[in-house]
């Protein structure tokens, strides 16, 4: 394994009502104004709205509402979010929601205290975190980001047309409150976007360097196959509470850092598809199902030995009999039908496209990351968005 050094500030608080449980106490730690912030009102539908409010109130709290949050959440919308926590004072902010809302939330916090602009110090370049945002925690009813357990926060630049992802561990949230019936209510085709999303998030981190047998790796596999079958069971029972638990838990182990560590990371997929959404504003999850086959098939043979075992030990495809290659893409076509029964897109004109110039606007934008097995230029990334088309 590479040389690592591993943080993670979160405490995470898990089960069926542990909002009402431990958040009133939790708030207990900080100032008297917060802000509550929240996506289009699925928070009101699945309870965790009325449950936070709760808390809130029984904590003495003065609390400023920031509802309406996107998927996609954009800068603009970030220095909404910071003036108003400026011109409330606000010294809490408690994210109720998916991804979209948790990202939003750590942005705000940036924002509202550092000096200058937030995107070009800490978006458009790493920065460095020379200030204490504003302390956050999360409850979450949305499974498939892992924002909850990260300082990662991925926003659109709308004017520039760049969607960019960053991980500051200042902006881990204080806390994360994990209730696994919050998601019951999530629409199937959003469960099925969002858990490819959790597979995606695993699969950018095994197929990157060291190949040899390694901690990380092991662990990947194990959730790999825990996310295909804790998928498909909630899939047919949206209500099946070990399924959503798993699910809900596997999200949080894919991006709290333990599977990276040691690893030089790819994410050429997520690359690729956030100049996507940058310039269509398609849905993220379901824009890695259309981009990860079509991808793995370009880079499979430069990392052979990782695919042909990817295709074993989370797809248990039988490889004797098969060459090494024969296997790899057998496992990738696994993956490639997995994407089907979930009724995900496997084209771009599925996932909403028209126009088909806009590809090599994406292509010439997307980050080429140093991670990936092969190493991608902008020709074959715009190669790949043509085969997906």
């Amino acid at each position: 394994m590479n040389d690592f050094v591993f943080e993670n500030s979160t405490r995470v608080y898990f089960g069926a009502g542990c909002v009402g449980k431990y958040l009133p106490a939790l708030l207990g730690d900080y100032g008297p104004n917060v802000l509550l912030v929240y996506g289009g009102g699925s928070v009101k539908k699945n309870g965790a709205y009325d449950a936070v409010v709760k808390a809130l109130a029984d904590a003495g709290k003065t609390v400023t509402e920031f509802g309406g949050v996107p998927a996609n959440p954009t800068y603009s919308l970030v220095l909404k979010g910071a003036a108003i926590a400026k011109e409330k004072n606000i010294d809490f902010i408690l994210a109720a929601g998916g991804g979209s809302v948790m990202d939003c939330a750590k942005a705000v916090s940036m924002a509202a205290r550092c000096a200058g602009d937030a995107w070009q110090r800490f978006w458009a370049n790493r920065g460095v975190v020379d200030f204490e945002p504003i302390p956050l925690g999360v409850v979450v009813t949305v499974c498939g980001t892992g924002s909850e357990v990260n300082g990662g926060a991925v926003i659109t630049n709308e004017a520039e047309k760049v969607k960019t992802d960053r991980d500051y561990p200042a902006c881990n949230p204080r806390f994360a409150l994990l209730d696994p019936t919050y998601t019951y209510t999530v629409p199937q085709a959003q469960l099925a976007a969002s858990g490819f999303d959790i597979l995606s998030h695993v699969m950018e981190t095994y197929f990157s360097e060291p190949d040899e047998e390694n901690v990380s790796d092991d662990i990947s596999e194990a959730l790999m196959r825990g996310v295909v079958r804790d998928l498909r069971a909630s899939m047919k029972n949206p209500r099946d509470y070990n399924a959503r638990g798993n699910l809900m838990w596997e999200s949080s182990m894919a991006e709290n850092r333990i599977i990276k560590l040691g690893k030089k990371l790819d994410f050429q997929c997520h690359q690729l598809e956030h100049q996507m959404s940058a310039f269509t504003n398609c849905g993220h999850g379901k824009g890695l199902a259309v981009i990860h086959p079509v991808c793995y098939r370009h880079i499979y043979k430069c990392g052979l030995k990782k695919f042909a075992r990817f295709a074993q030990r989370v797809w248990n495809v039988d490889g004797t009999g098969r060459s090494q290659e024969e296997t790899a893409m057998a496992g990738i076509e696994a993956l490639a039908s997995f994407i089907k029964e979930l009724r995900l897109p496997t084209t771009l004109r599925e996932l909403g496209f028209t126009d088909k110039s806009v590809l090599s606007k994406i292509a010439g934008s997307t980050n080429i990351t140093p991670g990936c097995c092969k190493q991608m230029t902008s020709g074959e990334i715009l190669e790949i968005l043509e085969e997906c088309w």
